[in-house]
């Protein structure tokens, strides 16, 4: 919704396409280990036709992922305004000048009942999905910032939609960004 208000470009899982072109990995690779911390141990585990054999470098590492995502994200943001889901993007972008970094959250139950709806699964298999994801996210945020995922000193804003209901957050922060940059 921020995208379309302001119009940007939205990067959530798209964000991997670009990685993909700029490092010659594969999307599937990059798919299977996105926002995993240490996900270069699974390296071991994927079958070579995953990568190319243009692309695999003899000092590859787990932060070489994490740079080629980083890289994309830098470079998609010099060419113009960018909505970005996740991915350390507040951290990666932390020296941009126009940067505005927002933690949304809700209480659990608001959000297993957001999964339900979208996915069509039943609640134990909506709050499994979100724990399992979110203790991902986490870990992952934190090994590669320092920092600690969702607290509150990383970000401009944080909010919890369910206080206004998703259109009336995306307003919300979309009137903060307004004022932030006078616009």
């Amino acid at each position: 919704m921020l995208a379309l208000d302001f119009q940007a470009k939205y990067y959530d899982r798209e964000l991997l396409n670009l990685a993909a072109k700029e490092s010659g990995l594969s999307e599937k690779f990059l798919a299977q280990n996105d926002e995993r911390k240490g996900f270069f141990k699974s390296l071991l585990n994927i079958q070579a036709t995953h990568i190319s054999s243009s692309s695999y470098k003899p000092n590859f590492s787990q932060e070489s992922l994490f740079q080629f995502q980083s890289d994309a994200m830098m470079k998609a943001a010099d060419e113009g305004s960018c909505v970005f889901v996740g991915r350390c993007a507040e951290y990666i972008l932390r020296n941009k000048p126009n940067l505005v970094s927002i933690f949304i959250t809700a209480p659990l139950d608001f959000r297993i009942h957001q999964v339900m709806n979208k996915e069509g699964v039943d609640r134990i298999v909506a709050q499994k999905k979100i724990e399992h994801g979110e203790s991902q996210r986490a870990a992952y945020y934190n090994y590669y910032t320092g920092k600690k995922w969702g607290h509150a000193t990383s970000y401009d804003l944080c909010i919890d939609s369910s206080i206004l209901g998703l259109p009336a957050t995306e307003k919300f922060i979309a009137e903060f960004i307004r004022k932030k940059f006078n616009l």
